[in-house]
């Protein structure tokens, strides 16, 4: 009988010691609404080649969601996290964007995919 309460105890001890091992997952910050809405949006046009990416950045202290052009020639897109378009800083027949965010390349930071195009 000792033998059985001894073993409940260490049992109890090691499962009280895993839990604290365990560590939260971080959930990541959800889309603005304007966002889920643009990848609902893609999701019904054709894919395109290179698939369709949306990424997030940290951009003057302010967080910026880039979207990946549809093809060649097309303006990349910026908007911010009220969903307000910001600028095209590529793309377009020079590639240069159309000269709105012209240090985006420079300054944006923290770079994380949030979506991608995987059909």
């Amino acid at each position: 009988m000792a033998m059985k309460k001894s073993i409940f105890l260490l049992l109890g001890i090691v499962l009280i010691c895993a839990s604290f091992q365990v560590k939260k997952k971080k959930r990541a910050a959800p889309l603005p609404v304007c966002i889920q809405q643009l990848i609902n949006k893609i999701k019904k046009e054709p894919v395109q080649n290179p698939p369709r990416s949306i990424y997030r950045y940290q951009y003057k202290k302010h967080t910026v969601y880039y979207v990946t052009p549809p093809c060649c020639d097309f303006f990349s897109e910026v908007f911010d996290s009220t969903c307000k378009l910001l600028g095209h800083p590529d793309g377009g027949f020079t590639g240069r964007g159309d000269g709105s965010l012209p240090d985006f390349n420079k300054e944006k930071s923290a770079e994380k995919l949030v979506w991608k195009d995987n059909r």
